[in-house]
């Protein structure tokens, strides 16, 4: 795990080797065990080429520095990330008769490529964003995992091309005038985060999950090469032999590969099922205790730390806890903005980076439950978005003028049944977003002050074939938008932030191809979500366990912010100092802070949201 950037910049550009080593620098935090560069100009002196890397020494520890080259130099490579079959490629591609000087799965990425071409990321199993310049080709590949679990953000201006594992990379590029995109803000209040390709930054992108682009001559041109199962119409029939068993076997081995490693490592144990079951099968394969690693809250209502410590003695691990307090969320917030880039999606990535603080100081890599939810159908939206035609189909006199009005005027626990009611009667395109996003449309329109722009709905890449089940098109949703965007982004930069590697088993793409060709039902069947792996764990995991209600890794933020964190929250979103005041039609804002502070509604994933842009316009020195 580390962190890369680079620079092809045409002759005459002004200290292109400062520029990557302030890059570089940029990413410290990402690798903390030691820099290595590589600059070269192509053939016709046109342009200056600069690699930079930041190291993590996971596997590997004595020879596997980067960039790392070829046996004559003429292929260099920058990668961060991890490929989890690399051993078995290595056998292969010694039996084509290369030969290798390191034990580092980062040369079995340059000999693949000698090999396979650009064709080789399709054998990786593994995360990763890697640039490799072909000195005979005289072209830089750039190329992103096929679910984005590593980030890579591109930057073009005036023939050169910038890019990094994070934005403030680019932003190290002393001539990169910052400004906000108002479209992507537009998106933001949506989903509250913003979709790929775009970025807050007006001129700054991402590579899509599962692309390749390549630098040739002047012009990068972007392709995918890979994209989640679940974008395909289910062709296959009910499965024969025991599924639940040969889940089982995938799952483990997807585990028990993303345990190879050089240096202590360890579990996140939230005592769910997702990551009891990592914990769970990390134990069969390791002769020592498992260290695990858990946070919690002082509300009750909130912390899972008891499930956690039952799992922790279950399977025999050596345990450690953390508690967080919203002293914590207001100390760290500014700085996680920092870290990320962009605005805080959601509340809990602050005790997950101070659990990621607290891990380092005994390991360096750690497996996390990250991705279940969105491969094996594990959200209450899963279950209700089945219903989302027979809804629309009913007279809308009846939903209008009957079951919302009644669903609506219910209390707050009640809250699921709420949201399902607002959203089933939404556009596709709308509900998606909705499900998990802050305000709809027309909700927008309200309360923004700004013009929507021409395009209000995320593009055709996160649809599936509109032949597809409900169940699958809303998980390509997620496996394509708020996993890579949201999810994803959260486990890379606060586990990075605080220098540290995270492991996420269940987005192993080898183990959501065998779930993808199973039948709906073996992910949700009636009210009951991710099905075979509940399945699955009967044989490894506590009844009390697989039966308690999904809680989520929720932060108390409600409560938060109607009690201490109420001065901060007004302060920035109501006070004189606000940088988004403009953004909104003020009476408006005003009423839903109000609304929320009052107890008369819960507008808490909102209110986070603006806040969090509010701190993200301080922080980076824009305003709106």
């Amino acid at each position: 795990m580390c962190g890369i950037s680079g620079v092809i910049v045409p002759e005459g550009w002004s200290d292109p080797a400062g520029l990557l080593r302030r890059m570089n620098l940029s990413l410290a935090h990402r690798g903390p065990d030691g820099d290595g560069f590589f600059e070269t100009q192509t053939h016709d002196g046109a342009y200056r080429v600069g690699l930079g890397h930041r190291r993590l020494a996971i596997i590997d520890l004595a020879t596997g520095d980067q960039p790392m080259g070829n046996e004559d130099g003429s292929v260099q490579l920058v990668f961060n990330g991890e490929i989890y079959n690399f051993q078995a490629l290595r056998d292969e591609l010694i039996a084509c008769g290369y030969r290798f000087s390191t034990r580092s799965d980062t040369e079995t990425i340059i000999h693949a490529y000698q090999q396979w071409g650009d064709d080789c990321v399709l054998r990786f199993r593994g995360m990763f964003a890697f640039a490799l310049w072909d000195a005979r080709r005289q072209r830089l590949l750039l190329a992103r995992d096929r679910f984005g679990k590593k980030p890579l953000f591109l930057h073009e201006r005036g023939g050169a091309l910038l890019f990094g594992s994070e934005i403030k990379a680019i932003l190290s590029c002393t001539e990169f005038s910052r400004s906000v995109d108002q479209d992507a803000i537009w998106q933001y209040l949506a989903y509250r985060y913003v979709p790929a390709p775009a970025t807050l930054f007006a001129g700054i992108r991402k590579l899509m999950p599962g692309s390749l682009a390549v630098w040739e001559r002047g012009i990068l041109k972007e392709r995918v090469y890979a994209r989640p199962p679940d974008r395909e119409v289910l062709s296959a029939s009910e499965p024969t032999g025991d599924v639940v068993d040969a889940f089982l076997q995938k799952l483990d081995e997807s585990v028990r590969i993303r345990m190879i490693a050089d240096v202590p490592f360890g579990a996140f144990l939230s005592g769910g099922i997702d990551s009891s079951a990592v914990v769970g099968l990390m134990s069969r394969h390791s002769s020592q205790p498992v260290k695990t690693f858990s946070v919690g809250f002082s509300e009750s209502a909130y912390s899972e730390l008891g499930y956690a410590k039952e799992i922790a003695q279950l399977f025999k691990t050596d345990h450690h806890e953390l508690v967080v307090s919203q002293d914590h969320l207001i100390e760290h917030l500014p700085a996680l903005v920092r870290f990320r880039d962009a605005p805080v999606a959601e509340p809990s990535d602050i005790p997950i980076y101070l659990l990621s603080v607290e891990a380092g100081r005994t390991v360096k890599m750690v497996l996390t439950g990250e991705g279940s939810d969105e491969v094996l159908g594990g959200y209450p939206k899963h279950v209700f978005e089945r219903y989302a035609n027979s809804y629309q189909r009913l007279p809308g006199l009846l939903r209008s003028g009957l079951i919302e009005p009644l669903i609506s005027a219910l209390p707050y626990r009640f809250h699921r049944a709420k949201t399902a009611a607002a959203n089933l009667g939404l556009p596709w395109q709308e509900r998606m977003p909705r499900w998990f996003g802050a305000l709809s449309n027309a909700e927008r329109i309200e309360l923004a002050a700004m013009p929507p722009p021409a395009e209000t709905h995320a593009g055709p890449q996160f649809d599936s074939s509109p032949e597809n089940s409900a169940l699958r098109r809303i998980l390509y949703f997620d496996q394509t938008s708020w996993l890579p965007d949201n999810l994803l982004e959260r486990g890379d930069r606060m586990t990075m932030a605080a220098s540290i590697e995270g492991r996420m088993p269940f987005m192993d793409h080898e183990l959501a191809a065998f779930v993808s060709a199973l039948p709906d039902h073996w992910r949700v069947r009636g009210r009951s979500t991710k099905r075979i792996l509940r399945e699955a764990m009967t044989r490894l995991l506590p009844a009390a366990i697989l039966q308690r209600p999904k809680v989520g890794f929720r932060v108390p933020v409600n409560e938060w912010f109607r009690g201490p964190m109420k001065a901060y929250l007004c302060d920035h979103l109501l006070g004189a100092d606000s940088r988004t005041a403009a953004l909104y039609n003020r009476p408006k804002l005003q009423a839903l802070v109000s609304a929320h502070i009052e107890g008369r509604q819960n507008h808490e994933k909102l209110l986070w949201s603006l806040l969090n842009l509010e701190i993200w316009h301080r922080e980076y020195g824009v305003s709106a």
